[in-house]
């Protein structure tokens, strides 16, 4: 455990707001007021200025991406935004960069200065669409609106992404066969989470090998493949009056599109309102962009991937409360969802 991990809660918090106030003066902003919006792993504050303007400032989780993959994120961003992709305005730094480094004092005697990424964007105004927390109400026809919305943007996000060229040096993270059900998750060996009972073990270890041997032959042509969100889910969603804006691209990366559609409908699988959600987000998707039933009938085993990603989450965070609490559910959803994808290959192979 690292000297910042010791701190407790309100300890951690007075720590970023005080590496956030260290950021400042890097946009000329010095005296601004913080507040803090957003702390799960990377820390969100809100910036008003003394002229009353409105930022965010988000400060970055070491170790999570390197300054290049970081650069590459911003970029993707400001591209949206000239392809008419509604998404945050990145600020530069004073002197033209897109973010900026802190090096913050030692905290132990033991360990070396930590160093922060922390980058700003645009106030966005406007309220969440929805939240997994709170599932999907008895309305449906706001959860219609809703996902079809999600699909809508899905499809536009990929066809920027399946048409764009990247600058060079360009970097990030990737969501594929490696990086879901590898030797080396992207996310941490999900299969090694010490509260896996054996028969969850064995489960999530058939299901491992069989994501794999279909994904192996799946492809990465950019019909299917591109850069993706990674996290296109309500709470990424503001509306303000008629316009919706994509915020939240710590996790985009390179990926299948059908692992994006499948994480925007993981955490409401056991809805009531759930086949009405995913129909909407097809049919959003499909009036921007082609979805044959030969890509949706892959749901199942994304929806399985998707799972282990979490799983992997949790394995390497263990020593967090947030983990702790959120581990037998999300072990729960995995194995449900891993269950029903074996049940889908074995109905074929009976056909």
């Amino acid at each position: 455990m690292t000297a910042y991990e010791s701190l407790n809660p309100t300890q951690q918090i007075e720590y970023l707001h005080s590496l956030a106030e260290k950021a400042l003066p890097l946009w000329s902003m010095t005296g601004a007021i913080l507040e803090l919006i957003k702390y799960r792993e990377n820390a969100v504050f809100k910036v008003k200025t003394r002229s009353g303007k409105q930022y965010a400032l988000r400060l970055h989780r070491p170790g999570y991406h390197s300054d290049v993959a970081l650069l590459s994120e911003l970029q993707w961003i400001q591209s949206l935004e000239e392809h008419g992709i509604d998404s945050p305005q990145v600020i530069p730094t004073s002197d033209g960069h897109l973010f900026a480094k802190i090096f913050c004092n030692k905290m132990s005697a033991d360990e070396d200065p930590e160093i922060r990424q922390v980058d700003m964007f645009a106030w966005v105004n406007g309220e969440q669409l929805g939240s997994a927390e709170n599932g999907l109400g008895n309305k449906p026809g706001k959860v219609r609106d809703v996902y079809r919305t999600i699909g809508q943007l899905s499809a536009q996000l990929h066809n920027q992404a399946s048409q764009w060229q990247q600058p060079d040096g360009f970097q990030r993270h990737a969501w594929d066969l490696e990086g879901l059900v590898g030797e080396t998750p992207f996310w941490g060996p999900f299969w090694a989470l010490d509260s896996l009972t054996d028969t969850q073990k064995e489960l999530i270890d058939t299901a491992k090998n069989s994501i794999k041997a279909i994904l192996n032959n799946y492809g990465k042509e950019s019909t299917h493949y591109s850069m993706i969100h990674a996290d296109l889910v309500p709470e990424n969603l503001l509306l303000e009056g008629k316009r919706v804006r994509l915020i939240d691209f710590d996790d985009a990366g390179f990926g299948w599109h059908m692992f994006e559609i499948a994480t925007a409908l993981y955490f409401i699988q056991n809805d009531p309102q759930y086949e009405v959600a995913k129909t909407a987000l097809i049919e959003g998707y499909r009036e921007h962009r082609s979805l044959p039933d030969s890509e949706l009938s892959l749901l199942p085993l994304f929806l399985a991937a998707r799972g282990f990603t979490y799983l992997g989450w949790v394995q390497s965070r263990q020593e967090t409360e947030t983990a702790r609490e959120m581990t037998p559910q999300l072990v729960k959803m995995a194995c449900d969802a891993a269950g029903r994808f074996l049940q889908g290959l074995n109905e074929v192979a009976a056909s």
